[in-house]
C-alpha cells in the first residue's frame, strides 16, 4: 500500500467520525437538556470531549505524514502516539466529570424524569457509534495506525457508555428516577477503562515497545528463507505511527563478498517490503556465521 494511499485512509475514517460525533454531540446535549436525563446528558459532554480529541487526532495524522528530514531521521511519525496520548488523557478527564455529577445528584437526592426524546437519543447512539466503531477497526488493523485505533476505540466506549445511558435513561423514564444517575456512574468507570488501554498501547509505542512475537516470528522466518542467510541473529522492531522500523543481524557465510552480502540484504528489505506493507525500514547488520563476534551495545 502506497504511502499517500494509508495516509488517505486513515484522514477519511477520522474525518468520518468526526462529523459524526459533532451531530451526536449537538444531538445529545440537546436531548439531555430538553428531555431532562442526566445520564444522556452527560453522553453528550463527553461527545464534545471526544470531539475536541478527534480534532487534535487530526492534526497529529498531519504531523506524522511529513517525511523524514534532518532533525527527525525516523519521520514524524510519533506524533500518532501523542495524539493517542492526549486522547486517553481526554477520556480520563470525561470520566472523572461525569463520576463526580452523578455523585452529586444522588446525593443530593435532585432525581430526574427524563423524556422519550432522551430514550430516543440514547438508542441513536449506540447504533451509529457502534457501526463507527467496525468501520474504524476494520481500517485500523489494516493500517496498524496508533490513531485511528485510538478512535476506533473510543467509538466502542461510546457505544458501551451509552447502553449504560440507555438502561438508565429508559429505567427512569418508566419511573425509575435513580438509575439515570447510576447509568452516568457506570458510563464513567467503563471511560476509565477504555482511557486505560488505549493509554497503555500508546505508551508502549512511545518506549519503543516490541512488536507483536507473532510478526517478528514471521519476519524471522521470512529472512531465514532467503538463499545466503544463514540465520537471524537478532531482530528488533519498534512503531513510528502507521509504520514499523524493523533492525535485522543476519548471520552468513564470512567468506562472502562484500557485494554478494549487499544483495543478498538487499533481497531480504524487499521481500520483507512485499509482505509486509506497514513496515517503513529495515535496517540490516551482517555478522560472520559461525565465528565469535561481540555485538556492542550500550543500552
Amino acid at each position: 500500500m502506497e504511502r499517500y494511499e494509508r495516509f488517505g485512509q486513515a484522514d477519511r475514517v477520522i474525518a468520518i467520525g468526526f462529523w459524526i460525533n459533532a451531530v451526536l454531540m449537538v444531538m445529545k446535549l440537546s436531548a439531555g437538556h430538553y428531555g431532562h436525563s442526566e445520564a444522556v446528558f452527560a453522553d453528550g459532554v463527553e461527545s464534545a470531549c471526544d470531539f475536541i480529541a478527534i480534532l487534535f487526532t487530526m492534526i497529529a495524522l498531519r504531523i506524522g505524514r511529513r517525511p523524514f528530514d534532518s532533525k527527525h531521521p525516523y519521520g514524524h511519525g510519533k506524533a500518532e502516539s501523542i495524539a493517542a496520548i492526549f486522547v486517553a488523557l481526554v477520556i480520563f478527564g470525561t470520566g472523572g466529570g461525569i463520576l463526580f455529577k452523578a455523585g452529586k445528584t444522588i446525593i443530593d437526592g435532585n432525581l430526574p424524569e427524563p423524556q422519550l426524546v432522551a430514550v430516543l437519543a440514547a438508542f441513536a447512539t449506540i447504533v451509529i457509534k457502534e457501526c463507527l466503531y467496525r468501520f474504524s477497526h476494520k481500517i485500523s488493523a489494516r493500517l496498524q495506525s496508533p490513531a485511528v485505533e485510538a478512535i476506533a476505540k473510543d467509538h466502542r466506549k461510546d457505544a458501551l457508555t451509552s447502553v449504560a445511558t440507555l438502561v438508565g435513561v429508559g429505567g427512569a423514564y418508566l419511573g425509575l428516577g435513580m438509575l439515570d444517575p447510576l447509568a452516568a456512574a457506570l458510563t464513567a468507570f467503563f471511560i476509565f477503562h477504555i482511557g486505560f488501554e488505549t493509554f497503555k498501547s500508546a505508551a508502549h509505542d512511545l518506549m519503543d515497545g516490541q512488536p507483536s512475537e507473532e510478526l517478528i516470528l514471521a519476519i524471522t522466518h521470512l529472512a531465514e528463507g532467503v538463499d545466503g542467510v544463514e540465520h537471524v541473529h537478532e531482530i528488533r522492531g519498534r512503531r513510528s505511527g502507521q509504520y514499523l522500523i524493523v533492525d535485522l543481524k543476519l548471520d552468513m557465510d564470512p567468506e562472502m563478498t562484500v557485494k554478494r552480502s549487499h544483495d543478498i540484504a538487499t533481497e531480504v528489505k524487499r521481500r520483507i517490503f512485499e509482505k509486509f506493507t506497514n513496515v517503513g525500514d529495515v535496517m540490516i547488520h551482517i555478522n560472520p556465521h559461525d565465528e565469535e563476534h561481540e555485538d556492542l551495545i550500550r543500552l
